[in-house]
């Protein structure tokens, strides 16, 4: 046996032993559970981080980037060519855009929808609309039918002598069932309009006509354009049964009748202003200061739903031209017979898009004619008739066509996430505000009360996307046995529509284009944002797109309107509270860092006539960025284009780009906008974090050494 100590110290080893293998297995569940942690970590990190996008939109959106971009293009570089190189590299010589793509896509969607197998409940909007669509496209009918409808026409009106049999009618009457029955204004015209001051009640207004005869005897080139208008005028009558010498009598009657309106009328380049020529006045006032025409039995039968006297209030646009218009008439008082045909071949010339071939080609070699003796070039008249029915389609039934393309194209998911995304951008603006170094804080109120009273519509306008079940359109339309005859219908049920739409309800903001249209604009008087719903759509916009591409598309399409919002304090003198030196240096920083973009040979734009839209897209690009790293901090799920290899910033810019992809030819030079390579080019690389994202070398084109501050960058 051991001593007591030998033993003690036996106890103590063996305890020490288990202690080492305590801390042994310790560290090795320690390690294990640092194992599996990391694995867990990584699958985290991998499950939450950006996935690839497999729905089919996203596909097709990918092969569209592919198709479209230059892969061979460094985006430090060029990233115009990066992202257009292949999309614009056939447009040398043509000015196009991504948007007029869209345009055309958007108008065959209105073909397919218009040609489809659908059977529509009878006598819906939505039959009368397909309907007058397919009567349109039935050429065969036009032609077999000829000029017997127009003859019928010029009947009801009480004939013309260049028939040989006619009986001479009452100058007021013809001019008033022109108006009224035929909208046709041969000498002027009159309509419903706001006022131009708040509250924009509706007033009849009266202004100078569309002459027929777009030329001057004061013109270059007169005597030969006069030869091509009588050549018109003479097939024309000829077309119509008359004998060929009376015709041409007529003819140059007519011509003098409008040389004579066109030289009382003010040029256009005339010193006065639009606002000094209008002047209010009262249907018995101008009949005192124009008495050739019979005005309150005139404006009675055009406006029919309103009750008129001679104390009711109109405005007149320019009236020295009224009075002048009222002199020329009194002249030629006593040969009823030419005023009679001068009215009737004006009618004429606007019905012949619902005539024969006949008809439409004597049109079509005037205007080729005229184009050459303007030193125009020559520009391409054969547009397919399915567009010029489209077009007609969409001047009669625009409400139910725009219902139409919403239903087919705008799903409610599609406009929850439009409208969405508009907020997200709107959000960042107001947040935004105050960051703005040169805005004084009352003028930075001034927009938040903008921001914040702002309305948006999104898609279609109001009465589209929640109609009212008990409004009952198109039912004074009559389909004839002729297309003239269904247009007239339909050209009559249009008047009382538009005048019902005016002396409805208050007056509210209308649409300045269709559904189908893919132009977004913001209306400074009504502080209303428009975004139809022919804009957003692929490439775009989608709702299963990846939010990196709705951002920077349609997101920053979204900004770039708001941002109009800033164009008063911008321009000299529209913010005197502002820092005047601050904003005037970042505002020359701004032309000067345009002005040094290159450009392909040939091309120069004005920098300083686009400076408020290069601001406007700068201001644009740092909102939507703002707005989607927000959304990144509130959103997990983000997703990628695969097969692309960028990530979801890279994805933002690379969107942003592609709806600027136009043309890189010379643009119009009035066009306030710059070219598309410099809307590519310069707001981007004034974004510190583009450069950061795609690495670009500092002191390349698109990581430039020093950055303009008017809206901070992104």
């Amino acid at each position: 046996m051991g001593t007591a100590w030998t033993q003690q110290r036996s106890r103590e080893e063996w305890s020490h032993r288990k202690t080492m293998m305590g801390w042994g297995l310790l560290s090795v569940l320690l390690l294990g559970l640092t194992v599996v942690f990391s694995v867990l970590l990584f699958y985290t990190f991998y499950s939450c981080g950006p996935r690839p996008c497999e729905r089919p939109v996203c596909l097709a959106l990918m092969a569209n980037y592919l198709m479209t971009g230059n892969a061979s293009a460094l985006p430090c570089i060029d990233f115009f060519s990066f992202v257009c190189g292949n999309l614009t590299s056939g447009w040398a010589n043509e000015s196009r855009n991504v948007l007029e793509i869209l345009k055309e896509e958007n108008e065959h969607r209105l073909q397919r929808m218009l040609e489809a197998s659908v059977s529509w409940p009878p006598d819906s909007a939505e039959e009368k609309t397909v309907r007058f669509y397919k009567a349109c496209m039935d050429t065969d009918a036009i032609e077999v039918s000829g000029a017997e409808p127009l003859l019928q026409v010029i009947e009801e009106l009480g004939g013309w002598r260049i028939s040989g049999n006619w009986t001479p009618p009452d100058f007021n009457h013809t001019l008033k069932l022109l108006m009224s029955q035929y909208g046709s204004f041969p000498f002027f015209k009159a309509y419903l309009g706001p006022q131009p001051s708040p509250p924009h009640t509706p007033v009849i207004q009266i202004e100078e006509p569309e002459f027929q005869m777009p030329f001057r005897p004061d013109q270059k080139n007169y005597t030969q354009i006069l030869r091509a208008y009588v050549s018109y005028l003479e097939q024309l009558g000829t077309l119509l049964g008359g004998d060929q010498k009376v015709v041409l009598e007529h003819a140059y009657l007519s011509i003098t009748i409008t040389s004579n309106l066109l030289m009382v009328a003010n040029p256009l380049v005339q010193e006065k202003t639009e606002d000094k020529l209008i002047q209010e006045t009262t249907i018995a006032q101008l009949q005192e200061m124009a008495p050739s025409i019979d005005w309150l039995s005139c404006l009675q039968a055009v406006f029919s739903v309103m009750t008129l006297s001679p104390s009711q209030p109109i405005i007149v646009h320019d009236l020295d031209y009224i009075k002048g218009m009222s002199q020329v008439i009194e002249q030629k008082a006593n040969y009823r017979d030419y005023l009679q045909s001068h009215m009737i071949l004006g009618l004429v010339s606007t019905l012949i898009p619902a005539l024969d071939s006949h008809f439409q080609n004597a049109q079509r070699n005037l205007s080729q004619k005229l184009q050459e003796l303007a030193g125009w070039s020559p520009i391409s008249l054969s547009i397919p008739r399915w567009k010029k029915c489209i077009k007609e389609t969409e001047t009669f039934f625009k409400p139910t066509l725009g219902a139409m393309f919403v239903q087919e194209t705008f799903s409610r998911d599609s406009q929850d996430v439009a409208t969405q995304l508009f907020s997200e951008i709107q959000n960042a603006m107001s947040r935004h505000l105050k960051r703005l170094h040169w805005m004084d804080e009352g003028s930075q109120r001034e927009v938040q009360i903008k921001l914040s009273q702002l309305k948006v519509e999104m898609g279609a306008p109001e009465e589209i996307l929640k109609p009212d079940p008990t409004k009952q359109d198109y039912q004074d339309i009559n389909f004839g046995s002729s297309y003239l005859q269904t247009v007239l219908s339909c050209s009559r049920s249009l008047h009382e529509r538009t005048m019902r739409g005016f002396l409805g309800p208050p007056y509210r903001h209308r649409w300045k284009v269709f559904p189908w249209d893919v132009k977004a604009y913001y209306s400074m008087p009504d502080n209303v944002a428009v975004f139809p719903a022919g804009l957003l759509q692929p490439p775009f916009f989608h709702p299963s797109y990846p939010s990196s591409v709705n951002f920077g598309a349609a997101g920053s399409v979204m900004a770039r309107e708001l941002m109009h919002i800033f164009n008063q304090y911008l321009v000299p003198e529209g913010c005197p509270a502002c820092d005047i030196p601050t904003l005037n240096g970042e505002l020359l920083c701004l032309q000067k860092h345009y002005e040094s973009i290159s450009l392909p040979t040939g091309n120069i734009f004005n920098s300083s006539h686009t400076l408020l839209e290069n601001a406007a897209d700068i201001g644009a690009l740092v909102i939507a960025m703002q707005a989607y790293k927000k959304w990144l901090q509130k959103h997990k799920g983000e997703t990628i284009l695969p097969s692309l290899g960028l990530s979801p910033y890279q994805l933002f810019y690379q969107s942003y780009a592609k709806v600027m992809c136009g043309s890189p030819a010379s643009k119009d030079a009035q066009d306030l906008h710059s070219p598309p390579i410099v809307r590519i080019h310069g707001p981007l690389s004034n974004i510190p974090t583009f450069a950061r994202h795609f690495h670009c070398p500092r002191g390349t084109p698109m990581n430039p050494s020093n950055r303009c501050q008017l809206w901070l960058s992104a």
